[in-house]
């Protein structure tokens, strides 16, 4: 069933929208479309900028997750790749976990230290959506909060997750808009979880796990942006987010002639999460970025133990630099 429902104030019900906004109110007006069952798409004055889906996908090789994708700037510009011939389990922006306990729940082939990238299926888990807990709509934001269950290939349930999304500060002036993502994951087993990544594994500076995006094909090549000024993927690949706590690439699109910005930042307490996290950065020869939470140690996760860690997504129209940036981000309150 498609719902899509325009409000002047809050919903009582999931999948709502609200009213235009006035002239004087810095915020465009935002639709949400929730097909129960399959995804919820938001739109900002009649462009779709953000599709989470949540149906799972066909193919089990491909770790089955919810992702978003197509996201969209304010103009209508995709920043987003899906099942590229590269890397088919890459799908837009999705929360993943390359090496969990043997176990791999970012999808496709897994790293083995000494034989490389084997597509071992056995190894590939999935997370299940079990229901939105939450589900508000206002006039200018989407706030929903989604149970997940970890489950490995074999059927067991490893661990429970409680994920919040927010898509926000839409703003026609500056041709940007946000997006909050945030997981609290719980170990369920009575055996203890050990997450980590290729690296942990073996694999040179490939440390990629956790929340991850990844671009469409006109992002390959583009520039790296962090606090300091212009970088390369090559400097900021292994950064500690103490030291970068945001990182930003700037594409420039095929067919038409546009730039777009997608900065992407770490909550203040992630600081003091369960463990260190570190950038996952590439512009060739696949454009994506990932919060790794494991790139270089790998961190147990007792019985009934939970991390938390809580990430930004600003899309915007246009090439910024890191001072527009920086601006941007310090004007949104977490």
């Amino acid at each position: 069933m498609t719902e899509s429902i325009t409000e002047t104030s809050a919903p009582s019900a999931p999948s709502a929208a609200s009213a235009a906004s006035t002239p004087s109110e810095p915020a465009a007006p935002l639709t949400v479309t929730h097909t129960h069952g399959e995804r919820v798409v938001v739109a900002v004055d009649g462009t779709e900028v953000f599709a989470y889906v949540y149906a799972p996908d066909p193919v089990a090789f491909e770790a089955r997750k919810p992702y978003v994708h197509p996201l969209r700037t304010l103009a209508g510009r995709t920043v987003s790749g899906y099942r590229p011939n590269d890397h088919r389990w890459h799908k837009g922006l999705q929360m993943t976990a390359s090496h969990v306990s043997e176990q791999n729940f970012w999808g496709g082939n897994s790293y083995i230290h000494g034989q490389g990238y084997l597509p071992i299926h056995e190894r590939v888990g999935s997370m299940r959506h079990d229901g939105f807990t939450s589900f508000e709509a206002t006039r200018d934001r989407l706030d929903f909060t989604e149970s997940l269950t970890w489950v490995e290939h074999g059927g067991q349930e490893w661990a429970r997750e409680s994920r919040t999304v927010a898509v926000h500060s839409a703003d026609a002036e500056a041709g940007a808009y946000a997006i909050d993502w945030s997981i609290r994951l719980t170990n369920i087993r009575d055996e203890t979880l050990h997450f980590g990544s290729p690296t942990t594994a073996g694999r040179e500076m490939a440390g990629y796990t956790g929340l991850q995006w990844r671009g469409p094909r006109d992002f390959t090549g583009a520039r790296v942006l962090t606090p300091e000024g212009p970088s390369t993927d090559q400097e900021t690949m292994g950064k500690p987010a103490s030291a970068y706590p945001w990182i930003a690439v700037v594409g420039e699109h095929d067919d038409v002639d546009a730039h777009s910005t997608l900065a992407f930042a770490h909550a203040p307490e992630n600081a003091g999460a369960h463990h260190a996290s570190h950038w996952f950065v590439r512009s060739e020869p696949i454009p994506s970025v990932a919060f790794s939470w494991a790139f270089f140690e790998e961190f147990p996760l007792e019985p009934g133990e939970t991390f938390a860690y809580r990430y930004r997504v600003v899309v915007a129209d246009g090439a910024w630099d890191s001072a527009r940036i920086e601006r941007h981000l310090a004007s949104l309150a977490w």
